[in-house]
């Protein structure tokens, strides 16, 4: 079993260390910090969305950006749109699972709004059904996308694709990415606060 333990650890870290090389994508992550950070400062709001584990990350990211991540300051406006089961189980009631993001998104996004999908495969319809109503409202579309981005990447401004096959790993990577965006947002907006 130690041999099995390591090698998943050593398939986190291969997968890990084929970002870090991956110049293209440190600096797609460095564009989504810029538009975070312009964002906030512009009074706009960050939403966030996925399925599954991609949902749980949704709400950590939002968590940490209305929260703190490592700095004392003030709350940023973000909202993770997997966290009202009511609106969850209506919509996918009256309207079908793939609208549950997209009738949040129409209610809530607005231009300049920045709007984040996660999934590890970039074809979740609902991930990509929501991605097409935030970019016809105005918004900024990011996708923090797994193996060759799916549908997702053509309609994400700013795709961060990890071109991986092992989904745990992409999941991995996604939430080493989301605290690394969190830490230099954080850092950023309060070092301009003084």
């Amino acid at each position: 079993m130690k041999e099995e333990i390591i090698d998943k650890m050593t398939k986190s870290i291969e997968c890990k260390e084929k970002v870090m090389k991956d110049t293209t994508l440190l600096e797609m992550i460095e564009k989504v910090c810029r538009e975070i950070i312009n964002a906030y400062e512009n009074n706009h709001r960050v939403y966030i969305m996925g399925n599954g584990g991609s949902a749980a990350d949704a709400q950590h990211f939002a968590a940490e950006l209305v929260g703190r991540y490592l700095l004392e300051r003030k709350a940023w406006p973000a909202q993770a749109f997997t966290t009202d089961t009511s609106i969850i189980t209506a919509i996918g009631n009256d309207y079908g699972y793939d609208e549950i993001f997209t009738r949040q998104v129409e209610a809530m996004v607005k231009k300049d709004d920045i709007v984040i999908g996660i999934t590890t495969s970039g074809n979740s319809n609902n991930i990509v059904f929501a991605l097409e109503k935030a970019k016809k409202l105005g918004a900024k579309t990011v996708g923090l996308l797994g193996k060759t981005g799916g549908k997702c990447k053509e309609l994400c401004d700013y795709p961060i694709i990890i071109e991986w096959d092992r989904t745990p790993n992409i999941q991995e990577a996604h939430i080493m990415i989301i605290h690394i965006i969190c830490e230099l947002v954080e850092k950023e907006l309060k070092r301009r606060e003084k």
